[in-house]
């Protein structure tokens, strides 16, 4: 009998945490799955089953297609960059340094602001003629590109702005797993002759792994998120250069009222989400070691 009061209470202490689960993440996909197979309700019209004429739809859209690839090519530039830089920042100020905090409060500084206020800062960066950037490049006798306005610089000139925001993020995650090494094993290491790459390549990156993992998830999620930057910068232009998925999701529901399609683009969206999560816990559990 105690053993199933305590079974009962352990579930009424999960009960809050399984009720908000369910309504805000469970609830929600499964809805936005079931409305991907209705039409759009419009005026006195109700919505009616379609099967899969919104999927057919989509798989004739140019600019999913494009909004797709680009927030691939998004993923791929910045999520690498971030973490390398964090990871360069982190090992960086955990040395003794001067002026340490200091340093740590510089990486940490963008990750604080928020995403409208930063857009509009990169905005002042990237505006030709009179911008910051411009105004180096003037120095050197070029007046630069028209960042946010060139299809070929529009898209890296959001992965910038990105990688600027996200990298002290992770790199407080990994400055945390750094603490938690013990300077015993790169004494030992140092003993018996291991250079630093060594160190860092046999030692210390297989204890990151599992920071590594959190982070890498992270900047998954992040990567297609984002619209921030986009609505306050491009708006996804030129020509869709830099429109990305979730943007184009919140143009096609709010801006055309099409929310059945929107659903769909959704399901999507969450299907390449949770593949992509799926193959990295795959084939980075192999390399994680837990302490």
């Amino acid at each position: 009998m105690s053993r199933s009061l305590n079974a009962l209470y352990g579930w009424l202490l999960l009960l809050p945490a399984i009720v908000l689960l369910a309504a805000f993440t469970h609830y929600p996909a499964v809805a936005t799955l079931w409305h991907s197979f209705f039409s759009t309700p419009k005026g006195a019209r109700p919505a009616r089953f379609v099967g899969l004429d919104n999927y057919a739809v989509m798989r004739d859209d140019p600019v999913f297609w494009q909004s797709l690839w680009n927030n691939l090519w998004f993923a791929l530039g910045t999520i690498p960059t971030s973490i390398g830089i964090a990871l360069i920042m982190a090992l960086w100020v955990n040395r003794n340094l001067r002026g340490r905090g200091f340093l740590r409060m510089a990486y940490f500084t963008p990750t604080v602001l928020p995403m409208v206020a930063v857009a509009n800062i990169w905005l002042f960066f990237y505006t030709p003629q009179y911008g910051l950037i411009a105004q180096v490049m003037g120095w050197f006798g070029s007046p630069g590109p028209n960042w946010l306005g060139n299809r070929e610089t529009a898209l890296p000139a959001l992965m910038v702005v990105t990688v600027w925001k996200e990298s002290g993020f992770f790199m407080i995650f990994y400055l945390a797993a750094l603490q938690t090494v013990s300077p015993s094993l790169r004494e030992a290491a140092m003993l018996e002759g291991a250079s630093r790459w060594q160190y860092f390549r046999r030692i210390l990156w297989p204890l990151l792994m599992p920071t590594t993992l959190f982070v890498l998830i992270n900047a998954l999620i992040n990567a297609f998120r984002l619209v921030d930057h986009v609505v306050v910068m491009t708006r996804g232009g030129p020509d869709n250069a830099s429109t990305l998925l979730l943007y184009y999701i919140y143009q096609v529901g709010f801006s055309f009222w099409d929310t059945a399609y929107a659903a769909t683009l959704t399901v999507v969206l969450l299907v390449v989400l949770a593949l992509t999560a799926l193959i990295k816990f795959r084939w980075l559990d192999r390399r994680t070691h837990y302490q």
